[in-house]
């Protein structure tokens, strides 16, 4: 096994919680190794998947150290479900309907129609993309794609789609079908927050962390995320309501609509001649995320149980199979109504127990340490905190209905980290006394104090080299012994900054693709967020563009606010410059490709008022950092 060489063994108190679990659990119970392994067809030969330049996006043989017997530096729950979704290749669903696993942390599934191929959910990258497709057709014949769906709004259902269809392609006819909003949502999504939450998914998914028992060794959904080239060819189909049904070569579906379930925009299909039901991430083999750690909108658990009922009375009565973009299959419609139906308990549990506890007074902190699963849903091992928890989903409802502060007003106005963790270390005796009572704590095994504590120390004194080495050993240990993939994961990449610095954000989908496919609304949202305020408090700047080939939009930047304006009226203003020019030349402009000073003299473009106002505008936008410190001021 691959490791860090500053890795620490388990301690005592980690490793006996970890041999607990392999006790609680019914680890003999092969039904999920049975289904998982059910239709196996053959893998890549060729293991490690290359971009262009020949860099390794993805490694098939990167887990196999998981078929060893699970170490204590692991939760045993934790291994037994990275095992599973480790198994790649080509699997056999039902008759006509395939998935390639295990090749990326999503699966991509096709379903065979009359002529060629049906791809739902094209992975990540187009590199993992094209070698899933690759592998269906050395098994299956070299089919051409004939449709193309994206079940909902994430990057890993859309990412990879020129791996398996071109632009050309989509223009001859190929169609590409998608979800009501989905294209907003996903554009949005990772444009927006896009740096912040790469940052972020850096940790929850850990691909930068060395794989093995005291590493990387899944993320619960799947293992990690491919690396390769992120894009995105817009729909040209949208399915807009429940009931709704589509035939793209002779492939017949019928699909259920579920916004603001696991995505703001998302569907369930239902195939009809295959007695067939794809459920997208709706219900997948664990208790999924209401509030992601990369960060996202907090989703609605009981929007998303109510989803599942309607998709029981809808579907189960005439599916033998139901199937998902992440995990296995389940078989057999008393199963499959079984999983549903756990499923939905599971999230309709979560909601109305916060609540609950919400309305008797309790604290988001309180509820996550107090809310207990019901017996019968622990005991199945797809409700399962691999990769969403009780404890932050709990969080998330409370923060869905009361916001971030819990009532105390002891909580309301906070000092940020660096300044009470200098307080904590003056109170505390210093710095000295601090890590001495801390390293006493983390020989009791109360790592969860000691991360907690160190923290004030770490902001306080980042180049404590004590402080950092304490805090990644305590972090580290919460990672051996978490069940949740993502937070172990977020432990491990905090023990790896602390102890190496930041190793940046290996995978980014603010790519090219999702760039051109911003309207302008959302191109001048992307902008304003760039503004740095307290710098451009005594800009007063306006510039009009007079599209040749749409409306007219006025750009103001005032009181450290960009706003954009359509048309020419009172709220408009008068401009200081006015640009008459294509809109494929103003997004060159906003987005960086053509510096504002080239426009001038351009056969194209008209300038009148002051040139130079676009420039210093535009001047007043700042960068996102993509490599910002997250255990360290």
């Amino acid at each position: 096994m691959s490791q860090s060489p500053e890795a620490r063994a388990a301690e005592p108190g980690i490793a006996e919680g970890n041999a607990a679990v392999r006790r609680r659990y019914p680890f003999d119970d092969t039904a999920d190794l049975d289904d998982a392994r059910r239709g196996f067809l053959g893998t890549a030969r060729d293991r490690v998947i290359r971009d262009a330049g020949g860099r390794a996006v993805w490694d098939l043989d990167a887990y196999g150290f998981l078929g060893q017997d699970c170490p204590d530096t692991a939760n045993p729950s934790l291994w037994r479900q990275s095992r599973l979704c480790s198994g790649h290749g080509l699997f056999e669903v039902t008759d006509g309907i395939y998935q390639v696993r295990g090749f990326d942390l999503s699966n991509m599934t096709l379903v065979e129609g009359e002529r060629g191929v049906f791809v739902i959910d094209p992975l990540l990258c187009a590199e993992t993309a094209g070698a899933a497709l690759a592998l269906y057709r050395s098994h299956r014949g070299d089919r051409p794609v004939t449709g193309v769906l994206y079940t909902h709004s994430h990057a890993d259902h859309f990412g990879g789609v020129r791996g398996v269809t071109g632009d050309d392609e989509v223009a001859a006819g190929v169609p590409v079908l998608a979800p009501r909003g989905f294209l907003d949502h996903a554009v949005s999504e990772n444009v927006y927050a896009g740096t912040a939450m790469n940052r972020r998914a850096a940790y929850m998914y850990g691909a930068a962390l060395p794989k093995g028992g005291r590493g990387q060794i899944g993320a619960g959904l799947g293992q990690t995320l491919s690396t390769g080239s992120v894009g995105l060819i817009p729909p040209t189909r949208e399915i807009t309501h429940t009931g709704r049904s589509e035939t793209v070569d002779g492939v017949r579906m019928v699909f259920q609509l579920t916004p603001g379930t696991e995505a703001p925009a998302e569907l369930n299909i239902h195939f009809p001649d295959h007695a067939a039901l794809c459920m997208a991430e709706n219900a997948t083999h664990n208790l999924h995320n209401l509030l992601t750690l990369r960060g996202a909108q907090v989703r609605d658990p009981r929007t998303w149980a109510r989803y599942l009922t309607e998709a029981v009375d809808l579907f189960v009565g005439s599916s033998d199979v139901a199937f998902a973009s992440h995990h296995w299959p389940v078989r057999g419609r008393d199963r499959v109504l079984r999983f549903l139906s756990e499923q939905r308990d599971l999230y309709a549990y979560l909601h109305d127990q916060t609540l609950r506890m919400l309305n008797q007074g309790l604290t988001p902190l309180e509820i996550a340490e107090r809310i207990e699963m019901p017996p019968a849903l622990e005991q199945a091992w797809h409700t399962h905190g691999y990769y969403g928890s009780v404890s932050h989903n709990a969080k998330a409802v409370y923060q869905r209905y009361l916001g971030w502060f819990d009532g105390n007003p002891a909580r309301l106005w906070e000092h940020p980290p660096t300044e009470a963790g200098r307080r904590y270390v003056e109170f505390l005796g210093g710095a000295d006394e601090l890590l001495r009572r801390a390293r006493r704590s983390f020989a009791d095994g109360d790592f969860r104090w000691v991360v907690q504590v160190v923290n004030h120390l770490v902001f306080a004194d980042p180049d404590n080299a004590g402080a950092r080495q304490l805090q990644a050993d305590a972090l580290e240990q919460l990672g051996y012994g978490s069940e949740n993939g993502t937070w172990r994961n977020f432990f491990l990449m905090g023990a790896l900054e602390l102890r190496h610095g930041a190793v940046g954000t290996p995978t980014s989908t603010v790519a090219p693709d999702l760039l051109a496919a911003l309207t302008l609304d959302q191109l001048f949202d992307a902008l304003a967020i760039r503004v740095d305020g307290p710098r451009a408090w005594d800009a007063d700047i306006a510039v009009r563009f007079r599209l040749t080939d749409g409306d007219p939009v006025t750009l103001r930047l005032r009181n450290g606010v960009l706003t954009h304006v359509p048309g020419t009226g009172p709220a408009a203003g008068e401009p200081d410059a006015e640009i008459t020019l294509g809109e494929a030349t103003l997004r060159a402009v906003l987005l960086g490709a053509t510096a504002p000073g080239e426009l001038t003299g351009r056969a194209d473009v008209e300038v009148t008022g002051d040139p130079g106002k676009l420039a210093e505008l535009l001047g007043h936008l700042g960068g996102p950092d993509p490599g910002f410190a997250v255990v360290t001021p």
